[in-house]
C-alpha cells in the first residue's frame, strides 16, 4: 500500500479513536464506583481472613508459653500470609465465576469494551510490530515460531497489519552466525510481503527492557501497537488480532496482557510442572482481574502495548548505587505496568486460555534459574516502593511481588524456629497448642492449593473440560501426582530461593545467559554440584528425625524428604525418554494434545522441517 492510499485510512482510524473518546464509550466513571466495590469487598475478604489466621497462630504459640523463637515464628509466618491468603481468594472468586457466569471473562469486565474481531475487515496496514527479542538463543526455533505465525496470519490474510522486528542482544559468535543465517533467510522467504526487520547490539544496555527501549526510540513512531515475544512465544494469528482489534476499541487502554499457556513437551519436568500451572493460573487470574481491573499485570512478554504512552511513560532508568540490587531493573514488567497506570491508561490482563503459548524450562536447573532471575528482579523494587509516580495499588503490588521471594526464607526460618521450639521444651510438655494447630494446618494446606484445586474442581464437574483433560481417571491420577510433585518441590525452591537472596545481600553480582529450551538428561557430577545445600538440609533433617517418633514429625517429612531427593528427583525428571513415555500415557493431557489447534499443527510442521534440517546439516559435517 503507497503512503497516499494509507492516508485515508490512518485519518479513518483517527476519526474512530476520537469518536470512541468523545461519546465515552467507556463509562469511566460507572467503571470505577464498580471497581472501588469490588476492592473494597476484597480487602475486607483478606484482611479478615488475616486477622483470623494471625489469631489461630497466637493461640497456637502462645497457649502453653511464651518464647522468643515462638515470636520469631509468629513474625515469619506474617510475612507468608500475604501471598497466600491472595491466592485463596483468587481462586474463590475465580472458582465463582468459572461456575455460575456463562461468560466470565465478560463479567469480570462488565462495561468496558471488550471488542469483537471481524476477520473479514483488514487491520490498519502496518499497525502492530511484533517484537521477537533473543539472546543466544536457538536461532532455529526462534525462526520455526516466527515462520508459523506468519504462515498464520497469512492465512487469515492479516499479514499487513504487522511488521516482524527481530531484536537480537547476543554476544556469543556462534549464535550470532547462526542468527544471521536463519533470520536472513527468514526475511527472504518474506520479502515483499511483511517487513522483517533484524538487529542486533552491540551492548545490551538495559537487558530486554533497554532491547525494547530501542526499537521504541528508533521504530516506535511507524507503529502505534507493538507485541512482546520471548524467544519461546508463540502467538496464533486470531490471538494477534484479536489484541489489535481490543486496543483499537478501547483508546484508553495502554497494555493488554494474554494469559500464557505452556506447549507440549517432551520434558517429564516441565510436562507436571505446567499442567499444575495451567490449572491454578485460571481461577488465579480471573479472581485477579476481577479486583485489579484496569491495574492489572504486565509479565513481558505475549502482550501488547501502545507505544507513543510506553515511550512517554515507562521507559525505565537504572537503579542508582554499586550493590547487587542497582543497575538495570531485571522485572522490568510489573514496573511499566504500574507506570502506565499512574500515566492513566490502562492494564489489563484478558484471562482466556488459547491462541498464546510459551515454552517452559526443560529441568530443575533451568527451572531455578529462572526463578532465581525474577528473584534478583523483583527484590530490585526495594528500592522503588518510596520512589514517586506509583498509584496506591502500584506500590502494593511491587510489595507483593517482593514477598513472593521473601516467604522463602519466612518459611525457611518459621520451621527451624519450631524444630528449635520443640527441641528445648521440657520432656513431656507440648510447646505448641494440638487443637488450634491443627485447625492452622488443615486451613493453610487449603489455602496453599486452592488456585489448582478450584480449577482441578471445575473441570471435574464440567463434562466437556474433564473430556478435554483425558476423563476423570487421568485428571484425578495427574492430580494426585502433580500433588506429591509441587510437595516435593516446594521445599527445594525455598532452599534455592534463601541462599540467592542471602548472597545477593552480601553483594554478590550475577551474570544471566541465555536459556536452555530442549529437554537433555542432567548427569549425576552436575546435580550433585548444583543440588548439595538442598541435600545437606535433608540430610540434617533426618538425623534431627531420629531423635523424635514419626508420629511427632510427619507433617515434616515432605520438607525433609524434597531436598533429601533433589538430586536423583532432577535426574529422572530430566529424562527425555521418560518426557515421551508419559507424553503417549495420557496423564498430565492437555487440551491442545488431545485436539491440536490449527495454529499449533503449523508450528509442529514447522519445527519438523527444522529438525530435519537440522539432521540433514548435521551428517554433512560428519561425512566431511
Amino acid at each position: 500500500m503507497t503512503k497516499q492510499s494509507r492516508v485515508p485510512e490512518e485519518n479513518a482510524h483517527t476519526r474512530l479513536v476520537d469518536q470512541l473518546l468523545s461519546t465515552n464509550i467507556i463509562d469511566k466513571h460507572q467503571e470505577n464506583k464498580r471497581l472501588y466495590r469490588r476492592r473494597l469487598i476484597f480487602g475486607g475478604l483478606v484482611l479478615s481472613t488475616l486477622a483470623a489466621l494471625t489469631t489461630i497462630m497466637v493461640l497456637t504459640l502462645f497457649s502453653s508459653g511464651f518464647a522468643l523463637s515462638k515470636v520469631v515464628m509468629l513474625l515469619a509466618f506474617l510475612v507468608t500470609l500475604p501471598w497466600l491468603i491472595i491466592g485463596f481468594w483468587h481462586a474463590v472468586i475465580g472458582l465463582a465465576l468459572m461456575r455460575f457466569s456463562s461468560n466470565p471473562t465478560a463479567q469480570v469486565y462488565a462495561g468496558t469494551p471488550l471488542g469483537t474481531l471481524d476477520l473479514k475487515k483488514p487491520l490498519l496496514n502496518k499497525q502492530t510490530a511484533l517484537l521477537s527479542c533473543v539472546r543466544n538463543e536457538d536461532s532455529p526455533e526462534v525462526a520455526a515460531k516466527l515462520e508459523a505465525m506468519l504462515q498464520d496470519l497469512d492465512r487469515l490474510e492479516q499479514l499487513n497489519g504487522f511488521s516482524l522486528y527481530i531484536l537480537s542482544d547476543s554476544n556469543d559468535p556462534d549464535h550470532i552466525r547462526q542468527e544471521i543465517r536463519e533470520f536472513s533467510l527468514l526475511r527472504a522467504r518474506w520479502q515483499n510481503r511483511i517487513d522483517v526487520l533484524y538487529r542486533r547490539r552491540e551492548i545490551n544496555t538495559g537487558f530486554k527492557a533497554g532491547n525494547v527501549e530501542d526499537f521504541c526510540r528508533n521504530w516506535g513512531d511507524r507503529h502505534e501497537y507493538a507485541i512482546t515475544l520471548d524467544a519461546d512465544s508463540f502467538l496464533s494469528a486470531e490471538a494477534l488480532c484479536h489484541l489489535v482489534s481490543k486496543m483499537n476499541v478501547n483508546p484508553r487502554l495502554g497494555i493488554l496482557q494474554t494469559l500464557v499457556l505452556g506447549l507440549s513437551t517432551n520434558s517429564f519436568f516441565t510436562r507436571v510442572f505446567q499442567w499444575g500451572m495451567r490449572l491454578g493460573m485460571r481461577s488465579y487470574t480471573l479472581g485477579a482481574a476481577w479486583w485489579q481491573g484496569s491495574s492489572g499485570p504486565y509479565w513481558g512478554h505475549n502482550a501488547i502495548f501502545r507505544i507513543k504512552p510506553f515511550t512517554q511513560h515507562c521507559l525505565l532508568e537504572p537503579l542508582p548505587g554499586t550493590d547487587a540490587l542497582s543497575g538495570p531493573i531485571l522485572s522490568h514488567d510489573q514496573v511499566e505496568a504500574a507506570m502506565m497506570a499512574n500515566a492513566g491508561y490502562e492494564v489489563r490482563v484478558w484471562p482466556v486460555e488459547g491462541g498464546s503459548y510459551e515454552e517452559n524450562p526443560p529441568h530443575l536447573i533451568e527451572f531455578i534459574r529462572r526463578d532465581l532471575r525474577w528473584c534478583h528482579g523483583n527484590l530490585q523494587y526495594f528500592k522503588l516502593l518510596r520512589e514517586p509516580g506509583f498509584k496506591l495499588l502500584g506500590r502494593i503490588q511491587l510489595a507483593l511481588a517482593i514477598l513472593m521471594f521473601i516467604g522463602s526464607p519466612a518459611w525457611l526460618t518459621f520451621i527451624a524456629m519450631a524444630i528449635l521450639t520443640a527441641s528445648i521444651a521440657a520432656p513431656g510438655t507440648m510447646p505448641f497448642d494440638p487443637f488450634y494447630g491443627t485447625i492452622l494446618i488443615v486451613t493453610v494446606m487449603s489455602m496453599v492449593f486452592a488456585p489448582k484445586l478450584a480449577t482441578l474442581a471445575h473441570v471435574l464437574t464440567v463434562r466437556n473440560e474433564r473430556k478435554e483433560y483425558g476423563g476423570f481417571l487421568s485428571v484425578f491420577i495427574s492430580a494426585f501426582f502433580e500433588l506429591v510433585y509441587s510437595m516435593l518441590l516446594a521445599p527445594v525452591m525455598a532452599i534455592a530461593h534463601s541462599i540467592f537472596i542471602a548472597q545477593l545481600f552480601a553483594g554478590r553480582k550475577t551474570q544471566w545467559g541465555g536459556q536452555a529450551r530442549q529437554p537433555h538428561g542432567i548427569p549425576l557430577v552436575l546435580a550433585a554440584k548444583k543440588f548439595w545445600p538442598q541435600t545437606l538440609f535433608g540430610l540434617c533433617g533426618v538425623i534431627w528425625m531420629m531423635d523424635y517418633s514419626l508420629a511427632d514429625t510427619w507433617l515434616l517429612l515432605p520438607v525433609i524428604l524434597g531436598p533429601l531427593l533433589t538430586i536423583p528427583f532432577a535426574m529422572i525428571t530430566s529424562k527425555p525418554v521418560l518426557g515421551m513415555y508419559f507424553k503417549h500415557s495420557g496423564l498430565w493431557a492437555l487440551p491442545e494434545e488431545k485436539k491440536t489447534p490449527l495454529e499449533l499443527q503449523g508450528l509442529s510442521k514447522e519445527q519438523r522441517r527444522v529438525e530435519m534440517e537440522l539432521a540433514k546439516a548435521n551428517r554433512a559435517a560428519a561425512t566431511r
